[in-house]
């Protein structure tokens, strides 16, 4: 007999079973139509773009630098074209069988040639060209063009490489570009929203960055703005159909101050020696003129310079890579002596009728040391003037010795010493503008009232760029008041920094242009050699840089027999008077005399600017 709750009890289990069953089919059921929803209409954009994507491929395109220009309109930099030889990789079959047949027209050294080993795999695997020779001569042209034919798979293109019209005369002064490495070019390209990926390049040596100079000074406009192009790819990722192409933005092209001629002139007339020369134009702060020798080729550095040369270059003891002109320390001598009588008027503690008996030398009081002139006997009773073309250093050490440190140091700073007086220059070298904190915080000496003589004749720890020395010229000629220095002919207007004076008045600074003139107009004067070498009248102060410090003249005699240790010739200048356009500062390593070795160096270079 049928226990009828015990069927019941199995109908119930049965039905549970059978519920959960449709359940667990029901959840699935859901489950995907959940995810037919979410792929086909919630989350359709994300995966059509990843769909998109799979099978599209983005390459960047290099844009075309900008070329350089001076400010007569005379290019300086340019890019020149080169032809390539380029062959479609993945259409060859036999790469060996290629380079021998190619070997029979156009010669590949071994490089070239493991190059191309090295490369080809992967540039046919994905259908990418193959640049297997790079600057083709024209005969190399005419020798592939005639058997083509027989290369379908190889043609020519161009290609640029980065080209100075002069590259030793503006080595310093423009720069050189270089490739670049991951860093630096993620860097350019996270400005542009972009990622690192293939590029098509237009230059032979593939992304270029300036290294060095108004190439990397002002690279961002030079270089401007990378291109896409995309592609559609099969799965292999071969190229098939372009799908979009964004054309890249080429650089700006940027026209300089720098003065070609003049230019031409100061390399002609250092002549290899070891120096520097800033010229600058007075009422706009230009540069026109920044070379620094002995120099280098800008095109050898860029196109590809041999190891051996450039080893040669490092280790010449002339030191061809230093810019001497922004970055070399030279005590300002004797050039700083405008500076310095102008501090003495702007404080009272001369005026122009001030005079003093220079006996040739100059005792501090506070332990008798003797600080010698450089004429024997001295210059006898002088005042501001007298010292100023004659160049007297006793008058320069008593007016210091009178001097407040801490005041003359800031006075000299308006005068462009001790800082940053360039608004686009290649890393410009501040010099030296000492004070008592620094010589403690660096010697670990007190200051001593002889530094304070020594910095009024611009000897002791005081030093200067070539660059700060042309600031300087042009502040004084401009009667203390200057915008900040600058290579650019069209840079935005820039603040001017003036002089604001105690007691200097605008007869003080005529006076004092009258003394520099008198330097080489007067008979007395340190560069009166300079006289006949012109037609108009320039000012100027000259100066001898000591490098060894000696008591006597027979001491030097012995000392200049190695030419290393002979003194620096030093000048500032500015002219036409009495209105001055341009000012120049010259420094000639070992050269001696200043009004006699860089005087006439600096004259050349006015005349050949003033003539413009």
């Amino acid at each position: 007999m049928i226990d009828l709750d015990e069927r019941r009890i199995e109908k119930k289990s049965f039905f549970n079973r059978l519920l959960f069953i449709y359940l667990i089919f029901a959840l699935l059921f859901l489950f995907f139509l959940v995810r037919i929803y979410s792929l086909q209409i919630s989350s359709y954009s994300s995966y059509e773009l990843a769909s998109l994507q799979n099978k599209t491929r983005d390459l960047l395109v290099q844009p075309i630098r900008g070329q350089i220009y001076d400010r007569n309109g005379n290019v300086l930099v340019k890019n020149v074209s080169s032809y390539n030889l380029i062959i479609k990789a993945s259409e060859i079959q036999n790469i060996e069988k290629f380079i021998i047949n190619i070997k029979e027209i156009l010669p590949l050294n071994d490089q070239e040639i493991e190059y191309i080993n090295k490369n080809f795999a992967k540039k046919a695997l994905f259908n990418r060209e193959l640049t297997i020779k790079k600057n083709l001569s024209k005969e190399d042209i005419a020798k592939f063009e005639v058997r083509k034919f027989n290369f379908p798979n190889a043609f020519i293109d161009v290609r640029y490489s980065r080209f100075n019209m002069y590259p030793y005369l503006f080595a310093h002064s423009l720069g050189y570009v270089g490739v670049t490495n991951d860093e630096e070019i993620n860097s350019i390209l996270d400005a542009q929203n972009l990622t690192q990926v293939e590029t098509i390049f237009k230059y032979s040596n593939g992304f270029l960055k300036g290294k060095t100079g108004i190439e990397s000074t002002y690279d961002n406009t030079l270089r401007g703005d990378f291109g896409k192009i995309t592609y559609e790819v099969d799965a292999t990722g071969r190229f098939l159909d372009e799908v979009s192409f964004l054309p890249p933005n080429n650089g700006k092209n940027i026209y300089l101050a720098l003065d070609l001629e003049a230019q031409q002139e100061a390399f002609n007339q250092i002549d290899g020696r070891r120096g520097a020369i800033v010229a600058v134009e007075i009422n706009t702060g230009k540069i026109v003129t920044y070379l620094s020798s002995p120099t280098f080729s800008i095109n050898k550095i860029t196109s590809g310079i041999s190891t051996k040369e450039f080893n040669d270059l490092l280790n010449d003891l002339s030191k061809p890579f230093f810019d001497r002109a922004g970055q070399g320390r030279y005590s300002p001598a004797s050039t700083i002596k405008p500076a310095i009588g102008l501090y003495g008027i702007d404080n009272k503690i001369i005026d122009w009728n001030y005079t003093i008996d220079d006996p040739g030398y100059f005792i501090l009081p506070e332990d008798q040391r003797v600080y010698r002139g450089w004429k024997e006997g001295g210059h006898g009773i002088i005042n501001l003037n007298d010292a100023i073309v004659e160049s007297s250093n006793t008058f320069f050490f008593s007016l210091a010795y009178n001097s407040d440190i801490n005041s003359l140091i800031e006075h000299l700073s308006n005068f462009g010493f001790g800082k940053n007086v360039c608004a686009d220059c290649f890393y410009p070298d501040n010099a030296l503008l000492p004070s008592p904190q620094w010589k403690i915080n660096n010697i670990n000496s007190s200051w001593f009232k002889g530094d304070t003589v020594n910095l009024g004749v611009g000897q002791g720890y005081l030093s200067a760029t070539p660059l700060q020395l042309s600031y300087y010229a042009a502040f004084l000629a401009n009667k203390g008041k200057l915008k900040k220095l600058s290579f650019l002919s069209d840079l935005d207007q820039q603040e001017i920094h003036s002089l604001v004076p105690k007691n200097i008045t605008n007869s003080d600074w005529n006076n004092l242009h009258q003394s520099m003139i008198d330097v080489i107009e007067h008979p007395k004067g340190t560069a009166k050699r300079l006289q006949k070498n012109k037609e108009f009248i320039v000012a100027a102060k000259s100066g001898t840089v000591e490098l060894v410090s000696l008591d006597s003249k027979e001491d030097y005699e012995i000392v200049r027999e190695n030419k290393g240790k002979r003194d620096h010739a030093i000048i500032v200048a500015f002219g036409p008077m009495p209105d001055p356009k341009y000012a120049v500062s010259v420094v000639i390593e070992n050269g001696e005399s200043g009004g006699s070795v860089a005087g006439p160096v600096a004259i050349e270079v006015l005349k050949k600017l003033i003539k413009e």
